[in-house]
């Protein structure tokens, strides 16, 4: 048992998909769809999801269209879609009825007032935000020092809304992270495979065990 849910990120192959169901999180993201990186072919993401139990499945999409999306959850069915940073209110709305996750990207020159518009911009029509600050290198010192967001300004945004906190997280700053901002869950992200089926979970192992919550 983890001791706040877990979205494993970018799970574009088997041995990922089946070590993160192992290791309990919440959620599952497939990379999917035109445009988005590392996308997953549906058959290959039809396996995976054979393959894992327990864990819920988000279909990850980085420029999606709504007809896109319902086509590939008739196919795969999701738990969840996640939309791209840049995906326009007017498509997420057409995603009513289906569980969504929008991906927020600010840049260090960013101001609060700018994240906090964001996210009462989309709010109606999103039920999580995943800011993900692991992409543009925010990390737990600059939003101690305020930079560019504060740790008040992210707990009072935890507080409002379910978000998922993407960063570069460490066995070390992990307790000061939950405790100060308390986000509904943390998300973490696979990688390529050394070769088919091997690859380290060493770090993920660590970080992970620091999570892990003995009942």
């Amino acid at each position: 048992m983890l001791k706040t849910k877990v979205k494993a990120g970018a799970v574009a192959n088997l041995t990922d998909a089946r070590y993160f169901a192992a290791r309990e999180v919440e959620w599952l993201g497939i990379p999917m769809g035109q445009g988005t990186e590392n996308a997953v072919a549906p058959a290959a993401a039809k396996a995976f999801v054979e393959w894992v139990d327990g864990v819920k499945i988000v279909g990850e999409f980085g420029f999606p269209e709504a007809a896109e999306i319902r086509e590939l959850n008739e196919y795969l069915w999701f738990d969840a879609v996640q939309v791209g940073m840049f995906t326009p209110v007017e498509e997420v709305l057409k995603l009513e009825g289906l569980t969504v996750i929008k991906e927020v990207i600010f840049e260090k020159n960013a101001s609060e007032s700018d994240l906090a518009n964001h996210l009462a911009q989309y709010a109606a029509c999103c039920d999580y935000f995943l800011l993900n600050f692991e992409k543009t290198g925010i990390n737990w010192d600059d939003v101690k020092a305020g930079r560019p967001f504060s740790v008040d300004t992210l707990r009072a945004l935890c507080e409002k809304y379910q978000v998922i906190l993407a960063m570069d997280f460490s066995p070390e700053n992990l307790d000061e992270i939950l405790t100060q901002i308390n986000p509904h869950g943390l998300n973490l992200t696979g990688g390529e495979e050394e070769k088919v089926g091997f690859k380290s979970f060493d770090e993920l192992d660590e970080i992970l065990d620091e999570l892990e919550v003995e009942v």
